[in-house]
């Protein structure tokens, strides 16, 4: 498992945001950009949202997640707005069917793995404490932290345990990779979320007392220049409204 997702403090690297922010973000890219709501002015300034995560995965130095990111989005938003003019019929349906998937889907996926991969259980659940959420909410959202990577990790392991016995794609042996690898994905699945319920009551996460938390969040100056853009955001279409411009 992620030494993000278990440990109480992690290395810092790149811009250090508080987990209130990222679900700010994530929220706010769901939906101007995801949903594509506001109007046409918001959809003008959804690529400015979509920059996000490209910067937090800069500041990282995940180099491998930026070029990946770049060429999804950045790509699909370069092929529509220069080839669209140019096309016609069943190629320019597909190129609005392919980019406009890349570029609603891709940024809010990113941001989401963003959120996942740099906030430890620790760091949520006190944010989540500061933003005084019932313990139904937080148990839960918790578990969900630490559900899915693990069930990566899982599947990762399956992966390598099929390679060493020679099963992969190819080989007239795809239907059998298929078999060994989604029924131990899915019994690892259940046995996860079960142990992981147990942990989170373990470490009292539904005890009557206040829990204590040695995590140290809040806002800094990064964080202010982000939720601020969160503001304007969701600013646009009121100011739109209003003006009915």
């Amino acid at each position: 498992m992620r030494h993000e997702l278990l440990a109480s403090k992690k290395k810092e690297t790149g811009l250090s945001l508080d987990p209130r922010t990222k679900l700010a973000l994530l929220v706010t890219i769901a939906l101007f950009v995801l949903s594509g709501g506001g109007g046409a002015a918001s959809k003008q300034f959804a690529p400015i949202l979509a920059a996000v995560p490209l910067i937090l995965l800069l500041t990282e130095k995940s180099w491998k997640g930026s070029v990946i990111y770049f060429v999804l989005y950045g790509g699909s938003y370069i092929l529509q707005l220069w080839a669209l003019p140019h096309l016609s019929g069943l190629p320019n349906f597909l190129v609005v069917a392919i980019c406009g998937f890349f570029m609603r889907f891709v940024p809010g996926i990113m941001m989401g793995y963003i959120t996942v991969r740099t906030t430890t259980v620790s760091e949520f659940v006190a944010s989540m404490k500061k933003l005084h959420l019932p313990e139904q909410i937080i148990i839960p959202m918790s578990v969900i932290f630490r559900f899915f990577p693990t069930v990566v990790e899982e599947y990762n392991a399956i992966g390598d345990a099929m390679k060493m016995r020679g099963i992969r794609f190819g080989g007239g042996k795809a239907s059998a990779m298929l078999e060994y690898r989604l029924v131990p994905v899915i019994m690892c699945s259940v046995k996860i979320g079960e142990e992981l319920n147990a942990a989170a009551l373990t470490r009292g996460l539904g005890g009557p007392v206040k829990r204590t938390n040695i995590c140290e969040i809040g806002f800094h100056v990064q964080d202010v220049f982000f939720l601020l853009l969160c503001v304007v955001a969701f600013a646009i279409p009121i100011v739109t409204m209003i003006t009915g411009r």
